[in-house]
């Protein structure tokens, strides 16, 4: 059936019939003082949705432009850096540093892992010149579906007196990124994930400590110069052409989660979470994270004697449901199940019914018709 598709990929994810009819309105002039307002308004909301009241910064930029932006405003080549890498947005973090001349320590884990805070923790005390000048952690591992102890870690980078760079791409607004609380100096973001819109924003919050920084980084940058944003967000503009229909877009999406309520918010992908992987269990469908490490975000599973791929090109063929594949050398031994942004618990019940479904057609051993859903029931109703 036609216009039946239904994404349960970490991005792009769903977006609300009125978030797609905000796209579809006339857009105004970008220097008009009607858009000014917009601007104001969007920004005193990312502020709140950030949990900060220092700048939030919007770019017309995919999640990876917004960490590339978060790199290269406040460090200098030649930089001492720490990366953590578990998975592929990891990789890609100490790819670009190293693009841009920084010289960069990894601190890594197998995929499917999560970052040990205690190997930063020794890195960082034996920095007694304080050499590192700034530690770049993937919040929320889309590529495994493991969420890092960034606290832990933040609390190692403070004690240091590094910058943290944090990719928050697929954490922030569906788990607690307490920006200020926390004390986190740069946090980059994209709008295909939890803000519920189409990909072609993407927002940095940045801190006082990290605008000293940028006050002598000599990193070269144009476009991505994010001062340039700061001076323009004072008078509630833009530096450059924005895409103006997001920003009704976003205006709306902000509104639909100030409705929601933070703690509704990170409480529904938490119980998103907890129902995919009972379900899984039920089904005897091996996880690839474990539970102490699991995102709110996505659920990568790992499953055996079938290939990842073929039950993912099954569900797509008989149900119009997109599941997300594994990535690199993952690549036909996992999928994974996005339950973020605009995910309910019935698209979560139809997801598990659908994957239970495609198992009986694979003729996979060891999962039982009904018990993936019955589990994930059981986890929504809270019993």
């Amino acid at each position: 059936m036609d216009d039946k598709l239904m994404l349960m990929i970490p991005g792009p994810t769903p977006v609300p019939e009125q978030v797609l009819r905000a796209l579809a309105k006339h857009p105004i002039g970008h220097r008009s003082g009607d858009f000014s307002k917009i601007i104001a308004e969007v920004t005193e909301g990312l502020k709140w949705l950030h949990q900060t009241q220092n700048d939030v910064l919007i770019l017309a930029a995919s999640g990876t432009g917004a960490m590339e932006a978060g790199i290269i405003n406040f460090l200098s080549p030649g930089d001492r850096v720490l990366v953590g890498n578990n998975g592929k947005f990891g990789e890609r973090w100490a790819k670009i540093c190293e693009v841009y001349g920084l010289n960069v320590q990894q601190i890594t884990a197998e995929w499917g892992k999560s970052l040990d805070t205690e190997a930063f923790r020794t890195v960082l005390e034996a920095d007694t010149a304080k050499e590192i000048k700034a530690v770049i952690v993937t919040h929320s591992e889309t590529s495994t579906g493991v969420l890092n102890d960034l606290e832990t870690i933040n609390r190692h980078v403070k004690a240091h007196g590094a910058l943290i760079i944090v990719d928050a791409v697929t954490s922030l607004g569906a788990t607690n990124v307490p920006i200020d609380a926390w004390g986190l100096d740069v946090v980059a973001s994209g709008s295909q994930k939890g803000f519920m819109l189409p990909p072609g924003l993407g927002f940095v919050a940045v801190s006082p400590k990290a605008w000293e920084a940028y006050a002598t980084a000599k990193m070269p940058r144009f476009y991505l110069d994010l001062g340039k944003y700061r001076k323009e967000a004072a008078k509630n503009s833009h530096p450059f052409t924005p895409p103006v229909n997001m920003y009704y877009a976003l205006q709306v999406s902000l509104e639909m989660m100030k409705k929601e309520g933070l703690e509704n918010i990170f409480a529904r992908h938490q119980r998103h979470m907890n129902a995919t992987r009972a379900a899984m269990k039920a089904l005897n469908l091996p996880l690839f994270a474990a539970d102490q490490a699991a995102s709110p975000a996505i659920t990568a599973i790992a499953p055996v004697n079938v290939d990842a791929e073929q039950i993912r090109a099954s569900i797509k063929k008989r149900f119009d449901i997109i599941m997300a594949g594994g990535q690199d050398h993952l690549k036909g031994k996992i999928f994974r199940i996005g339950h973020l942004g605009f995910v309910s618990d019935r698209d979560i019940l139809t997801a598990v019914g659908a994957l239970e479904a495609t198992l009986q057609e694979l003729n996979y051993e060891g999962s039982t018709a009904g018990a993936g859903v019955a589990a994930a029931a059981k986890v929504l109703q809270g019993s």
